[in-house]
This record gives C-alpha cells, structure tokens and sequence, in this order.
C-alpha cells in the first residue's frame, strides 16, 4: 500500500510546507499545499501530479488554511512611524489576516483524501505528520524590517572619555549656541561642556557647523543633542566626531552629572538625527520616487506582478523587474520554457537549482497568475529564490540592505554559471559588451590596445558640468552663511546632463605606465571605448562616494536623462593606419609599481609604507577601496612587512601552482601572472583573479592592436545600432547604499509603470532624473 511508503524526517531534513517549491502557491492559495511525505518538499496541486510522474511519491499532506472572517473592525488609529522599519515598535505597522487550518492526507493519482483521524492510516504516516507539522519550515524566515538603518554602535570613546573640571554648569533649559544666536540644534561637548550649533542641512535650515568646528580644533570626540535628552537616556542623540557616526553611550547618565544636568527632568523638545533623516526622506525623495500624493491607477495582469518585501528586499526587487522586462530573460525563463519542463529538467531538489528557480520566478511574474485583479495584487514573496541566490555570500545572504548595483553584477555572474553548459542560452549576454581600452606612450607615441568583457557603464558625476552652476553656486554662498533671515529656503541640486557623464568617461586620461618602447616608467593617454554594443545598456551612476573619513556619502544632484541615446561615437576602432604598436612587455623585465596616489592614501590612514605599496599592487592599483581590503584580511600574513619584489615574485611561481589553476579553468598565462602577483600562493591567485576580472579579461582578449573579428568575441557577444531608447530606471532613496528604499521604473507598453516591491501601478510622473542604475535598450 502507497502509505507505507512515506519517509520519516531527521533532524537534518529541510522540510518545506510554506510554499510549492516550482510556483508561488502556499497553503491559503486555493488549491492548498501538498507536501511529499517521501521528499518533504511542498507542490501545489497541479505542480503535485507533476512530482508524481516524475518520482512516482503518491503519499502527500494537503494544508489548507481558510481566512478567518473577523467580527469588528479594527478601527484604531494609525501612529504615525518613528523608525525606518516595518513590524516593528515605531515603524510601520502592519495587521495580517488569521486564518483555520486544515490537515488531510492526500493520495494521488486519484487524490483520495483521508483526514488525520482515519482509522486506515499507519503509524508510520501519523509519527511523520507530527515531524512535518511541529518542524520550523526550511523557507527563509526573513525579518521584517524593510528599511532600517544599522543599530547604534558603542562608541569607543565612551568608557575612557575625558571630561574637564572647569567648573562648568548647563542650566535645563535656555540654551543658546557660544558662537552665534542659535537656539536650536545644539549639542553639549561631553568633555567641556561648550554648547555649539550643529551642521547646516541641506536646505539650509539647522546650525552653522560650530560645533564640529570645535571639534576640529580641540578634537573631543563625543556630544549630545539638548532637546532629545529625557529620562529615557537610550532615546538621546549622541554622536562621535572621531567615528563619524551616531554612537551610543553607556554612561551617559554619568557624564551628564558631571555637568549638573538632571536628565529625569527634561523633556524632548527637538528631532534626533535618525527623525530628521525620516522626515526628509518621506517628505522629499520618498514621496517624489515613490509618486505619492498623485492618484496611481493599480495594474494587474501578465508582466505587472509585484515582489513583496522581505525585509530589506527592495534592492532584490527592483532589480529583478528590470532585468525580467528585458526579451532575452523573458524568453529564457519563461516564453521558451514550460514549468513542468523545467522541473523535469530539475534536480532532485529543485529548491536548489538557480535555473528552476528563475523559471519559478519568470512565470510568478510574467504569467499574471498572482497579479489578477488589482484588489487582490499583493505581490509575490521571492524567498525561496532568496535564499539560493544569496547562499554563501556574506552580504546578500543576510537580510541587510545592499547596493542594487552589486546585486546586478552578481545576480548575472550566477547566471552566465548557471547556464555554463549552454552558453548561447545565457540571458546575461544581452547585458554584456567589449571595452576597447588604448593606451598611447606619450613618450614614443607608439599605442597599445587590450579589450575586456563588462556588463555596465558604471559613470563618474561631473559636478563641473551642471547646467544650472550659478544657481547652484547662489545657493551654497547663501547657506554657507546660514540664510538671510533663518527662514527655510528651496534647496537647489546641480542639474547634470547624462551626455556630460559619457563624455567624461570616453575622455582621456593620463596614467603612469612602464613603457617598453623606452623601457622606463613614463606617461601615457588612456582612452576607453566600446567595441561591442549590448542589446541591453546598463548606467550605473556613481552617486556614492567616500568621503575622507571612508564613509560613503551620496552626492545629491538631478540628472537630465533624454528618452533615446546615440553612442555610436565611443565605438572603438582598434588599430589605425600610421599607428605602431608598443613591444610586447618581457615580465622578467619590469615588474608592477604601485600607484602612487593609492599608496598616500592609505599611508594617511596608518598603514607602513610597505603593506600599502603591496596592497596597490596586489590589487592592480585598481583604487585605494579595494586596495583597503587587500589590506585588511592580509594583516596576518607572514611576510606581510616584506618589500614586494618582482624577481622574487617569478622565482616563487611553480608550475605545479600553474597546472592547478589551469585545472580550474584558467590559462597558463593568466595563472602565472596571478601566481606572481601573489607571492606564489595558490589559494591567493585563484583570488586574485577573481577579483581582478576585469585584467584577467583583458589578457586573455589582449589583440596587440589588430581588431577582434566578430567570429573571435567571447560566445558572439551581441552587436548593433549604437541608438539606445530608455525601458527602466532603478532610484534610490537615503544616505547610503546599506539603508533607504529602492523603487523600478519600467516603460510597459508604451506606458511609464511604477514598481515598488509589492505596488505596481501606472506612473504619473516618473523621477527621471533621480535614477541610481538606467537601462537603455538598442534601438
């Protein structure tokens, strides 16, 4: 008999019973969820009969859960949110429906149906339920704050923070700024007691920047802001102007006594930081992106389904509509691949397969199945592609916020493995294109052309170019003085045109290179151009940069975006006539030098001159961020304060390294010059390479200067008009890439729609010019 035949789950079984594993069908869907006693992995009905065919599993446990119907309604007003957070005290809240739940034993092909109080059912089958019922889910539990900043950190100054005895006093109320006539806004320096105006904000408003000028003279590193202190310290807005960041203080209530000040008996009077920053992300940049205020009419149907947040999911979202509003991804995971065809091809775990997984995901959104009434658009829960995507890597496997930018990059280099053994079924191609870079030694004039494989141009904001520079420059020379009258005035952003940015990026740089035409290091013009043009063109505009103190800071500009785009001016052209190409380099000759400006950088932070010099060179000179990390998670290595040699670095590579990289897939070339680009460790040029993929690239497509034929692009990358017309846009809002909300923008049919997670409607005005990452496609 079939139900003799169920397994019994150990401790070690992921058992899933939240959601079918090929759709996104749950318990309260109306077929219910059928859980395969053999496997423990959960179907809906029809995906059900299909695991049967396939496995022959017969025996299933249907869970059916029916809503509740409540008996009043909830008629309590709505706070208003405090936190940048969902689900939580203070954020914003939600109420989810109850629902009954129903247990059955279900046995296919016929779908007999037994209740769990049938005499007819074994042991066996009872003991089983019991372990599937009383188990946690294997779906991902996300939380459910969607975006919070990071928890306030515990200052390192707090326990041994030194406080003056000068006899100092602060009254409760009364304050006013030592400097100017500032009432509020003002932070107490714990250590002597000055009272001093905070920053200027944005739009003027807020103080005139006296206290982090006391700061910089003095260097005391932690102040509070009067008017958030009360009785409950933990509310009080504390921060370190060492670290740069809003910080807690454990004895707080002791430095405050050290003053006079009697924190029970005061009462908040003035926003914290983190309020203020809601205030002006709700009342600006999320209003704008997100259209609020305006009447968006919903849409339902085929290509118009919703992602719902998981928690910090926006950036996952807004980027997974994008690409799935591309033909190249449509056809792949959806139009040209059946469900039940898909998950024939399946793995035993098809909950473990990315392609089955995209598949999964391509006909949730573009099937209209879960989108198909507008009352009823909730959206689609990705958790379970979630968690495959993200296994194994420390950021998108957390439910922290992430750089959209990043997650595109990574998403596409799992993809382009997933489809390893068809490459000409990778959808990733439509992104991708040849970068033609040519390098002239000014010295000989002679050039020098190498090609690399990208999937965006990722564009520096060239302040220099605003079109609206006086104004602009008007507006800084009135709040550097704090405003004529203190009254608060209309911010005014640097209006930037998106050709200023390619040109900027086509433009020609110099560089130090090691020239072999007169052997010696020397100077030279680097230009890059493309030599392929992608069907799909992705922007990424650097709107975050460090700062000095190596916080990344967004710069606050619009953008003048036009609908259509013509590049076929930065096509490359490869060698020309009367050009004469550079020798080939001889290795044993010259070695890498590190880039001077990267090395000064992090000397400025504390590092010896020779961990720098090694972490320039470790890293390409690729830039002085990467280059930190080298140099962070190289501290422990042995010969870490050993200087960089050349000639010992070739005298290290062994060929025995050199065939185990080569099994891995790389070339004896590549491997040696990783191998002597790390001091001959093996495990340390496999990372190398990896995180140097854009030199890895370019050696293995190096032409000299001869023009690549097309029969010799890297799986035919694709090819065509350099005309480019606009389909989606994904903006930002927030302070940084690790905090805010991510919203798409996709034009559909001739109509701009908004996508925001769950929300899906037609855009009434959509921000154009506050994009993060554009997509064009060829015209």
């Amino acid at each position: 008999m079939a139900l003799s035949n169920v397994g019994m789950p150990q401790a070690s079984t992921r058992i899933y019973k939240e959601e079918c594993c090929l759709t996104f069908d749950t318990p309260k869907s109306d077929g219910g969820l059928f859980v395969d006693l053999t496997s423990f992995l959960a179907f809906g009905r029809e995906q059900a009969m299909w695991n049967f065919k396939k496995t022959g599993s017969s025996v299933y446990l249907h869970i059916k859960h029916t809503l509740k119907e409540s008996d009043e309604e909830d008629d309590r007003p709505h706070k208003k949110p405090t936190l940048l957070a969902i689900g939580v005290e203070g954020g914003f809240e939600t109420k989810e429906p109850e629902y009954d739940e129903t247990l059955s034993i279900v046995i296919l092909p016929d779908y007999q149906t037994l209740p769990l109080s049938s005499a007819e059912l074994p042991e066996k089958v009872r003991l089983c339920v019991d372990a599937v019922v009383q188990s946690v889910g294997a779906e991902r539990k996300e939380q459910v704050s969607a975006w919070t900043a990071d928890k306030k950190q515990l200052s390192i100054y707090a326990q041994s923070l030194q406080q003056l005895n000068n006899g100092v006093r602060v009254p409760p109320s009364g304050w006013k700024c030592q400097r100017c006539d500032k009432q509020e806004n003002l932070w107490l320096n714990l250590t002597d007691g000055s009272i001093l105006c905070g920053r200027r904000n944005f739009d003027g408003t807020g103080g005139n920047n006296h206290a982090l000028e006391h700061y910089a003279n003095v260097k005391y590193p932690l102040a509070v802001k009067l008017g958030t202190i009360t009785a409950d310290l933990e509310t009080a807005d504390v921060f370190s102007y060492a670290e740069d960041d809003t910080v807690t203080d454990p004895l707080l209530a002791q430095h405050l006594a050290h003053f006079g000040i009697n924190f029970a008996a005061l009462k908040k009077t003035e926003m914290t930081t983190a309020e203020r920053e809601l205030d002006q992300n709700v009342n600006f940049d999320w209003n704008r992106i997100q259209e609020k205020g305006k009447e968006l009419e919903p849409l339902f149907g085929p290509g118009f389904t919703g992602l719902v947040n998981l928690g910090n999911s926006c950036y996952l979202a807004s980027v997974l509509q994008i690409i799935f509003a591309t033909r190249d991804f449509q056809l792949r995971y959806y139009g040209n691949l059946k469900l039940d065809d898909a998950f024939q091809l399946a793995p035993a775990d098809p909950t473990q397969d990315l392609n089955t997984q995209l598949s999964k995901l391509g006909h949730g959104l573009l099937s209209g199945k879960y989108s198909e009434q507008p009352e009823f658009q909730k959206g689609i829960p990705p958790r379970m592609f979630k968690s495959l995507i993200g296994a194994g890597h420390p950021e998108f496997a957390s439910s922290r916020q992430q750089d959209a930018f990043e997650f595109f990059q990574y998403f596409l280099e799992q993809v382009e493995r997933g489809n390893v053994a068809n490459p000409n079924e990778d959808p990733s191609r439509c992104f991708k294109f040849l970068v033609e870079e040519r390098i002239v030694c000014c010295s000989s004039g002679k050039v020098k052309y190498t090609k690399r494989v990208d999937n965006a141009l990722s564009l520096t904001l060239p302040l220099d170019a605003a079109t609206n520079r006086d104004e602009v420059a008007a507006y800084e020379k009135i709040t550097s003085e704090g405003g004529n009258s203190g009254e608060k005035i209309e911010v005014v952003r640097p209006r930037i045109p998106l050709s200023a940015c390619l040109d900027r990026f086509a433009a020609p740089d110099e560089v130090e290179f090691y020239s072999t035409a007169v052997n010696a290091r020397t100077t030279a013009l680097k230009m890059t151009s493309l030599a392929t043009f992608p069907t799909y063109l992705l922007l990424h505009m650097r709107k975050f940069q460090l700062d000095a103190s190596w916080v990344p800071k967004k710069l606050d500009v619009f953008l003048d975006v036009p609908d259509t785009i013509d590049i076929s001016h930065m096509r490359g052209k490869g060698l020309q006539p009367g050009e004469e190409l550079l020798p080939e380099a001889d290795d044993e000759a010259e070695g890498p030098v590190a880039d001077e400006a990267i090395v000064s950088q992090l000397m400025d932070m504390g590092f010896p001159r020779v961990r720098c010099e090694k972490a320039a060179i470790f890293t390409s000179n690729h830039g002085a961020e990467p280059a930190m990390e080298w140099l962070l998670s190289h501290m422990d290595d042995p010969d870490i304060d050993v200087p960089y040699s050349h000639s010992s670095s070739n005298a290290n590579v062994d060929e025995n390294a050199v065939q185990s990289l080569v099994a891995l897939g790389f070339s004896a070339d590549l491997a040696r010059k990783a191998l002597r680009a790390t001091g001959g460790r093996t495990e340390d040029a496999a990372e190398w390479i990896f995180s140097n993929s854009d030199d890895a690239n370019a050696m293995e497509l190096d032409v000299g200067g001869s023009s690549t034929p097309s029969s010799s692009v890297p799986h035919d990358l694709p090819d065509g008009s350099g005309k480019y017309k606009l389909m989606g846009f994904v903006s930002h809002m927030g302070s940084s890439t690790l905090c805010g909300h991510y919203v798409a923008h996709i034009l559909k049919e001739g109509r701009w729609v908004i996508f925001n997670d769950g929300k899906v409607a037609l855009s009434g005005d959509p921000p154009k010019d506050m994009g993060y990452l554009y997509v064009f496609q060829r015209v």
